[in-house]
């Protein structure tokens, strides 16, 4: 069932659906290339950001005709599923009419969705760590993957961390993906092991910055480019340039609903060169599953 357009979802900021509706109709010529061929998960918040939330990872039965998914056998489940694919901007519509919010993608496109063509480090602060910590933290990975002849691409998550993501060949695994991540994480621990740690578990604990590895897992997903979060102020996840990074001036909440098409207007997408990139990690060859 549709939700009324004018159903506020974000109460502290004013926002209605109607709001979030046009946000998407001015970003989809930019945010549609992150979600083509990639399964999606959406995030629902039925009664806006105050209220119950849960994510929906098959295609609904009253899904229109014209929706595309993919079939999918999960290992913990025995019948086959269908998984959400989002084409085109009534797609995108389709779902924020019945609540959606956030969309996060794969990290692997059709018709490959067993090796990924994204290896992403997710950098999120512990508790006594800031936002400063984080930037410092991204531009210690970016320079160690410089020296490795890489490139990684960083965006603000939305919340109060950053993805730095690094566009691959999809020749391996997740597993081997996710072992090198962790390998690189733990090899910047050791170095800068003031400012950085390597995450374990599900929650960020500590004074320093941790990289998440498992988020390079099959069936993991992230809050994909351009998406909207279900969160106070309306963030945005925002692909950002180094120089960006390296002046130190980025806030978690400086990219929004209401600051973003403004944005792309102006400077256009800074990560459109990733669309044309895609590395090989000689390294990978030795990876092992890791935990």
């Amino acid at each position: 069932m549709e939700g009324s357009a004018q159903k506020v979802l974000w109460p502290g900021d004013g926002l209605t659906r109607a709001d979030l509706i046009a946000y998407y109709e001015a970003v989809a010529p930019f945010m549609l290339p992150y979600l083509k061929d990639r399964p999606v998960t959406v995030e629902v918040f039925p009664d806006g950001i105050g209220g119950t939330r849960f994510f929906r990872r098959w295609r609904p039965d009253d899904a229109p005709d014209w929706m595309r998914s993919v079939p999918y056998q999960p290992v913990t489940v025995p019948e086959p599923r269908s998984l959400i694919l989002i084409d085109d901007l009534r797609g995108l519509r389709w779902w924020v009419e019945r609540g959606a919010i956030a969309f996060h993608t794969w990290a692997c496109r059709l018709p490959d969705v067993d090796h990924p063509d994204q290896a992403i480090f997710d950098l999120d602060p512990g508790r006594g760590a800031d936002f400063e910590a984080v930037l410092a933290a991204a531009l210690v990975l970016r320079d160690w993957l410089h020296r490795q002849g890489l490139e990684g691409y960083a965006r603000t998550s939305g919340g109060q961390g950053m993805h730095v993501v690094v566009p691959l060949h999809p020749v391996h695994s997740f597993d081997q993906v996710r072992a090198w991540v962790k390998r690189v994480a733990e090899d910047l621990a050791s170095t800068h092991e003031d400012l950085m740690a390597v995450a374990h578990g599900a929650t960020h604990r500590g004074d320093r910055v941790t990289i998440d590895h498992a988020q390079n897992s099959v069936g993991r997903n992230t809050a994909t480019t351009y998406t909207v979060r279900g969160l106070p102020g309306a963030p945005v996840a925002a692909p950002v340039t180094w120089r960006e990074v390296a002046a130190h001036r980025l806030r978690p909440g400086r990219f929004t609903l209401r600051t973003m098409p403004a944005r792309l207007r102006r400077r256009g997408d800074v990560w459109a060169a990733m669309h044309t990139r895609a590395f090989n990690v000689p390294d990978l060859a030795r990876g092992h599953a890791a935990p």
